[in-house]
């Protein structure tokens, strides 16, 4: 897990960020209390990787409200001759589950404050509308390269 503080529109988002990666399957609930965003990652040059992602995904719903953002992040981009998820799937999957997506490049530090940054602007506008009593439902896209 990291905990990461980011200055968004004169204000500090301070949130828990976990990286759903098969040695964390044994988080307890007690792990996810208070979480407001998460990055589930995948890689994209392994398809079992994405298959995984709708488990993580239905972990994380079963333990969090349902105004929790999330993103799906494919990295690895740097490696797309090696390509196993294309990006039109990824795209389809995140759309279907309303989640944001962007694929990344770790190596190459492609996109990845850039995902941080959305996921933590899509927060605040969350919480800004929850404090409105507006409706937190987001609209999925965002962001792919």
């Amino acid at each position: 897990m990291l905990v990461r503080y980011v200055f968004i529109i004169g204000h500090i988002a301070n949130t828990v960020l976990i990286f759903l990666h098969s040695r964390y399957r044994g988080l307890t609930s007690a792990y996810y209390q208070g979480t407001v965003g998460a990055l589930i990652v995948y890689d994209i040059t392994r398809k079992v990787t994405f298959e995984n992602v709708e488990r993580w995904l239905r972990e994380l719903r079963e333990h969090m409200e349902q105004t929790i953002v999330v993103m799906l992040i494919g990295n690895k981009a740097d490696l797309g001759h090696s390509r196993a998820v294309p990006t039109d799937e990824a795209k389809a999957f995140s759309k279907r589950e309303n989640m944001f997506f962007m694929e990344t490049s770790a190596l190459e530090a492609l996109n990845v404050e850039k995902a941080f940054t959305e996921l933590l602007s899509q927060i605040y506008r969350g919480m800004n509308r929850k404090a409105l009593g507006m409706s937190t439902v987001k609209k999925a896209g965002c962001c792919s390269t």
